[in-house]
């Protein structure tokens, strides 16, 4: 199908005054252009606090009073190169709300600053600190999942892969997770909007130190082994019809059904990569929160 027509409009925008390919600029240029055209949210949450995760910062969303919250470690998206906790501070007010659980938004290190695996170290930090430190948070650390979009999503695939924290939950909103590039839709929509073949090539690039990395689990969980992808928690893979990343997601989405995993995988069909932080704009990026939230909310009530 062709792109939704509010997914349609967006692109226009975006086509229009993003007149320089994210490819070609330097990533603190890139960083500038991205910020430019993020919305802030004014969605009220009972309470929202800077947090120091042992030197990581992050932001807590609390969505009541109560101390017996159950919590999910965000990780942002931007190719490990763009996003910081502001770019998807919307995205956090919203799955804290729609859950009723806590959402800890973490600040990685971005590259090519800090090439891989300072993001995922970082992550599995936060995720440590998180569980060691739930009475601070007013959460119950038997009852922690992670989430993430794009490259968030290949980090917490990553983190949860890592098994130093027992999860409930995983949130994988069209993950990267086979960095060799290498899946159907990779090409198939190479000109995609907002993310292209051109534009993941240039994060991978920035992040990875060489093209060894690319097998490490660390950076494309998909090398995970079946008998790793069983003890995996339950997951949501979201996906959307006109991302690059598309097939690697859904791909990755099977083997964790495959290996016993109760996995939902939703292809938004006529959405494109990046719609999940559209809330205000895209019907279905407000159906994606909210088919997100409620599985978050089965896992961690």
């Amino acid at each position: 199908m062709p792109l939704h027509p509010q997914a349609q409009a967006i692109a226009d925008f975006y086509a229009a005054v993003r007149t320089i390919p994210f490819e070609e600029l330097p990533p603190v240029e890139a960083r500038a252009v991205y910020n430019a055209g993020q919305i802030p949210s004014d969605e009220a949450v009972h309470e929202i606090r800077e947090v120091d995760a042992g030197g990581i910062p992050c932001r807590l969303y609390r969505p009541s009073a109560s101390n017996n919250l159950g919590l999910m470690v965000f990780f942002h998206g931007g190719g490990w190169v763009i996003g910081d906790l502001n770019s998807h501070d919307g995205v956090c007010r919203s799955l804290a709300n729609k859950s009723g659980h806590a959402i800890l938004s973490v600040d990685y290190r971005l590259a090519p600053e800090h090439k891989f695996p300072a993001a995922f170290d970082d992550c599995a930090a936060a995720l440590k600190w998180a569980h060691a430190n739930a009475t601070a948070l007013g959460i119950d650390n038997s009852r922690i999942a992670v989430g993430g979009d794009s490259a968030g999503g290949n980090l917490a695939a990553a983190v949860a892969l890592a098994e130093e924290v027992p999860l409930k939950f995983q949130m994988l909103i069209y993950p990267a997770v086979d960095l060799s590039m290498k899946s159907p839709s990779i090409n198939e929509n190479a000109k995609a909007p907002i993310l292209t073949k051109a534009v993941m090539a240039w994060f991978v690039n920035h992040y990875m130190r060489s093209s060894a990395d690319h097998s490490n689990i660390q950076a494309s969980p998909m090398v995970a082994t079946d008998d790793a992808l069983k003890r995996m928690p339950p997951a949501i893979v979201i996906t959307a019809q006109y991302d690059p990343l598309r097939d690697e997601g859904e791909a990755y989405g099977r083997r964790l059904v495959e290996n016993g995993v109760n996995c939902t995988i939703t292809r938004y069909n006529g959405a494109f990569h990046g719609f999940f932080n559209m809330i205000t704009a895209l019907d279905d990026a407000q159906c994606a929160h909210v088919q997100a939230a409620l599985l978050l909310k089965k896992y961690l009530d």
